[in-house]
């Protein structure tokens, strides 16, 4: 059994909230997903990448891993394609896209589709852990040794993505497996958090609420406290042994 709790919120400098979330009726999919492209394109990407999931996710949930892999697959295809036909036939979205996190839980544990920015973790036994790697340009450079991770938190070029769903045709995908356990939890975001909250204080919120909408608000608060530069979306979702669980 999958227990969730989402929430978003357009932060203290900007003027509306291009970030999405969705967590599926079934309790087995959800999705966290920031627009990229300014005025009202963002916006309008990100909330077709969670209609594009809603869509296609199975009203009864995956069997396991290769079911959620090709769901996935299909949902992140899907949806770079609508996002770069929309932005093909009008100027006005010239370069609207998307990052986004897609999680799926089965039978054999879970699958995590990633794109861009936007970060996935997971909190298992008190240990805390950044399960994706942001598809950037700063992340390049650390990778390559050419900067410092306290250089990276603040690169002039913090913010270049080098991919995102609906930029360009057929962009590739990071797809993530593993198993789960009673007591996992694991965190969706759009960087609206991480760049206002380091690991390690995100990682203290986590273990000191006492439930999951409080994590969430206290996550939230904090990135909203250290400046909310951008909006911030926070989804969990935490597994619990019992009837239906996967």
């Amino acid at each position: 059994m999958i227990q969730y709790f989402g929430q978003t919120d357009a932060g203290r400098r900007r003027p509306k909230n291009e970030d999405t979330f969705f967590i599926h009726e079934t309790g087995y999919c959800a999705l966290v997903a920031d627009g990229i492209g300014g005025a009202a394109a963002g916006e309008i990407a990100s909330e077709l990448f969670a209609r594009t999931a809603r869509q296609i996710f199975p009203g009864n949930g995956v069997a396991n891993q290769q079911e959620a892999g090709a769901v996935i697959q299909t949902i992140f295809q899907q949806a770079n394609e609508r996002i770069f036909e929309m932005a093909s036939r009008n100027p006005a979205y010239k370069g609207m896209g998307c990052t986004a996190e897609l999680i799926v839980f089965h039978s054999a544990g879970f699958s995590l589709g990633h794109m861009g920015d936007s970060r996935s973790f997971r909190l298992r036994n008190g240990r805390f852990k950044q399960l994706t790697t942001d598809h950037s340009l700063v992340q390049e450079q650390l990778n390559q040794g050419l900067i410092t991770p306290e250089e990276a938190l603040q690169h002039t070029y913090k913010n270049v993505i080098l991919r995102a769903v609906g930029i360009k045709k057929n962009p590739s995908l990071d797809l993530l497996t593993g198993r789960t356990y009673p007591g996992d939890l694991f965190l969706l975001c759009s960087d609206g958090l991480t760049d206002m909250v380091n690991a390690e204080t995100i990682h203290s919120l986590l273990l000191s609420a006492p439930s999951l909408e409080k994590k969430v608000q206290g996550l939230i608060q904090a990135a909203n406290a250290a400046g909310g530069k951008d909006n911030i979306t926070v989804v969990l979702a935490e597994h619990h042994k019992g009837p239906g669980n996967r």
